[in-house]
């Protein structure tokens, strides 16, 4: 049974008019607009520190965050870290939160590329830009495994970039860790319509039209969009974590069924009644996710 704190969290994202911002194009339209004329910060929250060190270079020209427990010198367990917010909104406290939770509790060392935001970046450069950025940890001889690490939009922007390394042939991470993963850019699962009532956090008007305007010129069916809907075979172990409240569960059970078929290794966390990105959190539903989240990095 979901906890007390947890059955309080669709009236508490409701009161805060989260889904207000995805009801309309207009209305996405609107706070891209906003977020132009007054950009919001991405820098790490103050006092972060307390548990890693963290360091920051410019990569293609994108401020990227190095996030290391405190006090380490090399550790070799690495992730990348790949933010949600519909590809239009920027990293939050709670991904910095997050990410220094699994750096200091597993040994990691997580970097976190400042991904410019749509429309004035499209997949079409994106995906590529982070998949040469996981390329080149991979290539590093202090690496002894990588992760690949997304929540929401995030989340399909890691699988994206996962099956991207695959189609170069170049290493592959050991690991992609899904939140709440957005998979399929055009959100048409005849299932999302029996969820989006129910969800108090996301709708299909707003989202999809923020994922227009990150696809750019690219199909809705391009790997890079919609990583859904390529060919899984050859990937290494995929980690899921997906609540069903959440107009993206479709996409989770789609991408549990199909990788399943492609011969693919999926540990799949699906909790009823949670929210999108639950593992974020503070219910006790997200302290248990995290644990399993930490617990698949160290295999």
């Amino acid at each position: 049974m979901p906890s007390l704190t947890s059955r309080a969290m669709p009236t508490v994202v409701r009161l805060r008019g989260a889904k207000k911002v995805f009801s309309s194009a207009e209305a996405v339209r609107e706070q891209v607009l906003a977020r132009s004329l007054r950009p919001t910060g991405y820098a790490p929250p103050a006092g972060l520190e307390r548990s890693v060190d963290l360091s920051v270079r410019r990569v293609a020209g994108w401020p990227v965050y190095e996030v290391t427990p405190r006090g380490a010198l090399s550790p070799g367990r690495r992730a990348v870290y790949l933010h949600g917010g519909a590809y239009i909104n920027e990293i939050a406290p709670q991904h910095w939160k997050l990410i220094a939770h699994v750096a200091a509790e597993t040994g990691t060392r997580v970097t976190v590329p400042i991904y410019p935001l749509a429309p004035l970046a499209t997949a079409s450069e994106v995906v590529p830009a982070v998949t040469d950025l996981a390329a080149g940890l991979l290539d590093d001889a202090a690496t002894t495994t990588l992760s690949l690490i997304g929540d929401s939009a995030g989340g399909g922007m890691a699988l994206a970039v996962a099956v991207h390394l695959r189609d170069r042939r170049l290493p592959a991470p050991a690991r992609t860790v899904l939140i709440s993963p957005w998979l399929d850019i055009s959100l048409t699962d005849p299932r999302i319509a029996l969820l989006e009532d129910r969800d108090p956090w996301l709708a299909v008007p707003g989202a999809r039209y923020a994922g227009d305007l990150y696809r750019g010129t690219l199909p809705v069916d391009h790997p890079h969009v919609s990583p859904l809907l390529a060919d899984l075979t050859g990937l290494n172990p995929i980690t899921l974590f997906s609540g069903t409240r959440d107009i993206v569960n479709a996409d989770a059970r789609r991408l549990a069924a199909r990788a399943t078929a492609a011969g693919v290794e999926l540990d799949f966390h699906e909790a009823t009644e949670m929210l999108h990105v639950y593992p974020l959190l503070p219910i006790p539903e997200g302290r248990a996710a995290r644990t399993a989240l930490c617990t698949a990095l160290r295999s």
